[in-house]
């Protein structure tokens, strides 16, 4: 593993690096892996690297890379996104860019590592995210990882020539606690 920040059964987090960018664009310009996300743009190499840059100096957001234990090999990135201190939460966002890896539970694991270290490293009370309602295995992934559906965004993003609905979906400390001692 190179430098690990996070450790789970197959996956492990690590800060992203300026190394990672390349693949990133790569990622990013596939239409199969943005089809959900809020991503409509051809992203290039000078704009990813400056947006890395800057991001990972805003104490605000926590950047990790997805990286794959038994070779070291990146398959995407997650990440908290730090509301107003006082509120004690967090957007959590993430993506599999290597799709011959998607189907494999790295989302869910992913997910679980990131709830972890949100309430019981940062101590936050609420992490939550926004899923579009036609990514049914993102769904899945969140909802095994703890997450429970909060509410609809009726119509709320564009893509694919139609409108999609889109869930917020949340954890509360107290349930992630609870979850924890039932096992």
């Amino acid at each position: 593993m190179r430098n690990p920040f996070l450790i789970g059964e197959r996956i492990y987090l690590r800060p992203l690096e300026r190394a990672d960018a390349p693949t990133i664009v790569e990622f990013l310009n596939d239409e199969q892996v943005t089809r959900t996300l809020n991503m409509h743009r051809p992203l290039t190499l000078e704009a990813e690297e400056s947006w890395l840059e800057k991001a990972m100096k805003d104490e605000r957001n926590i950047l990790l890379a997805i990286a794959r234990k038994s070779d070291d090999r990146y398959l995407g990135n997650t990440g908290l996104h730090l509301k107003q201190e006082k509120d004690r939460a967090a957007m959590f966002g993430i993506f599999i860019g290597a799709k011959d890896e998607w189907n494999k539970g790295h989302g869910t694991e992913t997910a679980k590592l990131m709830l972890r270290y949100g309430f019981e490293t940062l101590n936050l009370n609420r992490i939550c995210l926004h899923v579009y309602a036609n990514n049914p295995g993102g769904i899945r992934a969140y909802e095994k990882a703890g997450y429970v559906r909060e509410g609809i965004m009726r119509q709320a993003t564009y893509s694919e020539g139609r409108y999609h609905d889109v869930l917020v979906m949340g954890v509360l400390a107290e349930e992630w606690f609870a979850r924890k001692e039932r096992k």
